[in-house]
């Protein structure tokens, strides 16, 4: 009698496989997801100030003039230009809190245990290696997806207030230190950096040498990802006889002349040679008849972000899947 009922249990057990190690996970490292809601709120609360702060120093123009009307010179709130220094580099700072959450799972939640042994505690209460690292990886994953996300829409919505401003200086939707903030590329950013601390942690198995070595990971994927980011997608062309002219929101890539043959001749070569002064003439001098620029335009945010989200995320199934294989030759 007592071999039907285990049968009709088994399917029940094995679907909540992970509740018990993730109920585990959350009690231990409750300390921790509060710092983690202290700085989301943090985060939600300095961009809201910045908004009251504008929002409090109106212009005293129509053109947003605060200085006396009539007098030609434009000087912007120093609100404003205070915000938009600090909205500048958001994406820099989302950055920097998506590494963060790698680095915890590289040392505290993955070579600590590692590293003391405690994990041997939990695979001896029926919790199998497999289920062990799904657990500190399904956690992370969800929280830092689910704080990212709302401090994308904040994000966005901060800089949503400079739009509009004349003589406005940025930040623009192609600076490193904004674009990833503020689109889905910042969940892949947060998905990588849980990825590769897991990864990490069982490679090396020390706490410390865990999270630096995930920081050099991380820091190199973005810098290299920040430097090569233009090529993700095509760029557009613009030719004309007269030097190519741009509006403000095109991402200005490369310039220079066009020779009879169509081959390009880049600005950048005369300035090398020391001919900056006369760079004109340099291009007339090897063959240069129409100006050109390649430029990505507004059109091309959300291209270049999928791309850059999709690499991302692929970099991260990698990790995972080596991660889980680096756990099954070491432990089996």
């Amino acid at each position: 009698m007592s071999t039907p009922t285990l049968d009709r249990t088994a399917p029940a057990a094995g679907r909540s496989s992970l509740r018990g190690p993730v109920r585990v996970l959350l009690r231990l490292h409750r300390k921790a997801l509060w710092a983690a809601a202290g700085l989301l709120i943090l985060g939600i609360a300095f961009v809201v100030a910045l908004r009251l702060w504008m929002a409090s120093e109106k212009a005293l123009c129509p053109d947003g003039d605060i200085t006396p009307c009539g007098d030609g010179i434009y000087q912007a709130s120093y609100a404003r230009t205070s915000a938009e220094v600090f909205l500048a580099d958001g994406g820099t700072a989302l950055l920097v809190l998506a590494a963060l959450v790698g680095l915890f799972v590289a040392g505290p939640l993955v070579a600590r245990e590692l590293e003391s042994g405690t994990f041997r505690l939990a695979w001896a209460q029926s919790v199998s290696p497999a289920r062990w690292l799904a657990a500190r990886l399904a956690v992370p994953a969800a929280l830092v997806v689910t704080g990212l996300a709302v401090l994308i829409v904040v994000y966005r919505w901060g800089l949503r207030a400079l739009r509009g401003f004349p003589y406005s200086f940025g930040p623009h939707w192609y600076d490193n230190g904004a674009f990833p903030g503020t689109g889905p590329a910042i969940l892949g950013y947060g998905l990588l950096a849980v990825a590769v601390g897991a990864l990490c942690a069982l490679l090396v198995r020390r706490t410390l040498l865990s999270m630096t070595l995930s920081a050099l990971v991380l820091g190199t994927v973005a810098i290299g990802l920040g430097m090569r980011r233009y090529v993700l997608w095509p760029t557009s062309l613009r030719t004309g006889g007269a030097p190519v002219t741009y509006s403000s929101g095109d991402w200005l890539i490369e310039s220079g002349m066009l020779t009879d043959s169509g081959r390009k001749l880049y600005w950048q070569d005369c300035y090398d040679a020391g001919l900056r002064d006369n760079a004109e003439a340099c291009m007339r001098s090897r063959g240069g008849v129409s100006h050109f620029g390649e430029y990505h335009p507004t059109s091309h945010y959300w291209p270049l972000q999928l791309v850059e989200t999709g690499i991302l995320l692929a970099l991260a199934a990698l990790a995972v899947f080596a991660a889980f294989r680096v756990l099954r030759r070491l432990h089996g």
